[in-house]
């Protein structure tokens, strides 16, 4: 063998040598082995873990040494670290992602700032004060199973935030000592974003929406309504201009929860506005007051503009099985459903005058749309005469020729 040669195969053994030892994990190999369940466990939960998949190791987050084989890889000497006390467990996790330029190795997009963020959160600030039963990093992302947030089997995958949430925030016992309700989790799969979310939306709200995730802080502590109006914009802001938002800062009630409630948000219909059983306005007003006057006004010119479409909506459904082109009458409904939905939308304003111009220029719509099914039942009627007619004056023509045939046969040849 020349001497390049060997110099070569020296090289390519020494590097094959060097992978080898890079990827040798002797946490992994030993725990694998162990049968107490504890012990084990971890190794076995590792295989999936989002830590793992881009080539981390034990050592990475316990220390010491994964290539020795001997029990000295769990030395200090060897800078092992064991598993951090649970008052911990946030600065242990952001050792790494709270450095910039390490995490930028496995994804420039990913985030910092979790853990300053979880040292403002009512979270945080109770286990700095020694809290131990409140949600560290592994309560919510697990510990030698984490996911990544983007997998749908993850705790904190949109889909699973909320029974997430509720594995603490359900559990009557622990929540015991902090005066909270148990049943936040409950009511919100009543709401609307619940059953929106279920259907694969997952940019509905679950619980990290509105209160956070790593800096979760209740939102009673600003206000709701910014809260809400992060997503509902434009209500927010006709809500701020209402007589409402002055009334309701200065008498300490949450703005949107005080109508559609916090948790269980049901989908809103017509009905929650003016003076009937399912109303929210007479939870505060009541008969004789001019608030009282105002969703009475509002709910009445909403049932008009519902009355009027519907008229619409019939007449034009007989003509189009009539066989009749409805088309053009089927945009004056259109723009009568949006002058409704915006109808609704002005609803937070709480000044029936709002609600009634755009009620008012429905009703016009829908109006048109009923006179232009009228007419093509007219012309429809019109048709059918003429049709009629022609049959008749037909049936005549071919009588007469039907006769004069006879007559024609019925003469003797010459």
């Amino acid at each position: 063998m020349s001497r390049l040669a060997s110099k070569t195969l020296i090289i390519f053994l020494a590097v094959s040598a060097s992978g080898s030892a890079a990827t040798k994990d002797s946490c992994v190999t030993c725990h694998s082995a162990l049968e107490e369940d504890k012990l084990l466990k971890p190794a076995k939960d590792f295989e999936s873990d989002v830590h793992h998949q881009v080539g981390l190791t034990c050592a990475d987050c316990h220390g010491g040494n994964p290539n020795d084989d001997s029990i000295d890889a769990m030395s200090r000497a060897q800078g092992f670290r064991g598993a951090p006390r649970r008052t911990q467990i946030p600065e242990f996790c952001g050792r790494c992602h709270s450095d910039g330029n390490y995490m930028r190795r496995f994804n420039p997009k990913m985030r910092t700032d979790q853990l300053s963020e979880y040292v403002t959160s009512v979270h945080g600030k109770r286990l700095k004060q020694g809290d131990t039963k409140v949600a560290a990093c592994v309560d919510c992302h697990g510990v030698h199973n984490i996911l990544a947030v983007s997998d749908t089997r993850a705790p904190v995958y949109p889909t699973n935030v909320a029974s997430t949430c509720g594995r603490c925030h359900s559990d009557a016992h622990l929540m015991e000592g902090y005066k909270i309700p148990t049943d936040q989790v409950a009511r919100y799969e009543k709401s609307v974003h619940s059953q929106v979310l279920a259907q694969g939306d997952t940019s509905s709200p679950t619980c990290t929406t509105c209160h956070g995730n790593h800096g979760a802080t209740p939102p009673g502590v600003g206000s709701v309504a910014n809260v809400c109006g992060t997503c509902h914009v434009f209500f927010a802001q006709l809500f701020q201009k209402s007589p409402h938002a002055a009334v309701f800062a200065k008498m300490g009630l949450p703005g949107c929860v005080q109508c559609h409630s916090n948790h269980e948000i049901v989908r809103p219909t017509d009905d929650f506005v003016g003076v009937g059983p399912q109303a929210v306005c007479v939870s505060c007003h009541a008969q004789g007051d001019p608030g009282f006057a105002a969703a009475q006004k509002m709910a009445v010119d909403l049932a008009k503009l519902r009355t009027s479409q519907v008229r619409a909506e019939n007449i034009l459904a007989v003509a189009e099985r009539s066989g009749m082109e409805v088309s053009s009458a089927r945009l004056q409904t259109s723009a009568s459903e949006e002058a409704l939905v915006k109808a609704r939308v002005n609803v937070h304003t709480f000044d029936p005058a709002e609600v009634e111009k755009l009620t008012d220029q429905g009703i016009v719509n829908s109006t048109k749309a009923y006179e232009a099914g009228l007419d093509a039942l007219h012309e429809r009627n019109l048709r059918r005469k003429g049709l009629g007619l022609s049959l008749v004056f037909i049936a005549l023509a071919m009588a007469g020729l039907y006769l004069k045939i006879r007559e024609i046969e019925s003469k003797p040849v010459a």
